[in-house]
């Protein structure tokens, strides 16, 4: 198993805290938000882990992991980043945004299938926004799902029908050996040939990575994992302060 951290933005919403250092290297109490994903992967021997850097990419410095450098990462979003570091594999690959915190037991409900392309997402989003002043729910990454499936993924989906649900996206992807190497292709053949917008970004080159899955929902299965245990996003300075009260140590 490998694991790919996300981790080349800016982070301005973060600032002052990010004007000397990544997202990824603020702290969340004793230790910042990558060293935190690491120790957790570590825990499940997902020793494998690659981070893509960018912004201030001099200041993460943590032992035993491998780096890439999304040069790019000013002009560019999460989509081309992940391609910097996506390689052909035989084992699955865990990629995660670089921005977030969550419990270990997270971690094992996402290896417990790892086959198509997997999700980590959560049904009772919207109370988690309720103190959120500065990150409204427009914003949130969603998914519509229907008999387990994922069918769509952008910001803002308010409506469903009875037999659909509406989650929230978590950051966090399982990628089968079989779809990466589907994914890889997909990439590389609108790399040459597409043109314009490209689902929910105006441009292959700045989209999100939300719309690369929406890509592959549309040629093949993409899943949902419902998980269960605590779950942050740190996109703001509210964020911090928000989760430094409800964490606990993990």
């Amino acid at each position: 198993m490998k694991a790919i951290i996300l981790a080349a933005g800016i982070g301005s919403r973060l600032r002052p805290l990010t004007n000397d250092k990544p997202k990824c290297m603020v702290k969340l109490l004793d230790e910042t938000l990558i060293e935190r994903q690491i120790k957790i992967f570590h825990s499940y021997d997902i020793n494998d882990i690659t981070i893509v850097t960018g912004y201030k990419s001099e200041v993460i410095d943590m032992p035993g992991v491998n780096y890439v450098n999304n040069t790019n990462y000013e002009t560019t979003n999460m989509n081309e980043s992940l391609f910097c570091a996506l390689e052909p594999s035989n084992n699955p690959v865990l990629v995660t945004y670089g921005d977030i915190v969550f419990e270990p037991k997270i971690v094992q409900q996402m290896l417990e299938i790892t086959n198509d392309i997997r999700l980590a997402v959560r049904t009772d989003w919207k109370k988690y926004y309720q103190n959120r002043t500065m990150h409204s729910l427009s914003e949130a990454e969603n998914v519509l799902i229907e008999n387990g499936r994922i069918l769509e993924i952008r910001k803002n989906i308010s409506k469903s029908l009875e037999n659909q649900q509406i989650g929230e996206f978590l950051g966090i992807v399982l990628l089968s050996s079989d779809q990466i190497k589907i994914l890889l292709e997909k990439y590389s053949d609108l790399k040459k040939n597409h043109v314009g917008v490209f689902h929910s970004s105006s441009s292959l080159s700045n989209a999100y990575l939300t719309d690369m899955l929406q890509e592959m929902i549309n040629c093949t299965t993409v899943k949902p994992v419902f998980i269960e245990g605590k779950w942050f996003e740190i996109d703001t300075p509210e964020d911090l302060k928000n989760t430094e009260k409800l964490i606990d140590k993990f």
